[in-house]
C-alpha cells in the first residue's frame, strides 16, 4: 500500500504512464480515505498495488524504511522508453546491476516513490 497524495494523480501514473489496470476503487467518508486497487491483472495471479488517499493530505514523509517497489519487465530499455515517452521519470537509464549482469532501470511516480524495473526473461 502507497500513501498518495493526489488519488486521480497516481491512477493516471499506475494506468497511463506503468500500463497496469484499474481494478477497483472504494470510497470510505465514514474515516475520509478513498482507496484505488491497481495491477496488471487481479489476485491471486498477479500482485496489486493499494493507493490510499487520505482525504485533505497532500504529501507524506518517505521514511527510511521505504526502499522502493519492484517490477518484472520483459525489456528495462523499451519500458524506459514507453514510461518516458508516457510523462514519467525515469531516474536510472536501464543498464547492468553494479556487479553484475542483471538489467535495471528505476522511475519514481508522481508522490516521489522508487520503482525498480528488472529486466527478466519470462519464457
Amino acid at each position: 500500500m502507497l500513501r498518495v497524495g493526489n488519488l486521480q494523480r497516481s491512477i493516471d501514473f499506475y494506468t497511463n504512464v506503468m500500463g497496469m489496470q484499474l481494478l477497483r476503487t472504494t470510497e470510505n467518508p465514514e474515516y475520509k480515505y478513498s482507496l484505488a486497487f491497481v495491477g496488471y491483472g487481479g489476485n491471486p495471479d498477479h500482485a496489486e498495488l493499494e493507493l490510499t488517499y487520505n482525504w485533505g493530505v497532500e504529501s507524506y514523509d518517505m521514511g527510511t524504511a521505504y526502499g522502493h517497489l519492484a517490477i518484472a519487465v520483459t525489456d528495462a530499455y523499451a519500458a524506459c522508453e514507453k514510461i518516458r515517452n508516457a510523462g514519467g521519470k525515469v531516474t536510472r537509464e536501464a543498464g547492468p546491476v553494479k556487479g553484475g549482469t542483471s538489467v535495471i532501470a528505476f522511475i519514481t511516480d508522481p508522490d516521489g516513490y522508487k520503482v525498480e524495473l528488472i529486466q527478466r526473461n519470462f519464457n
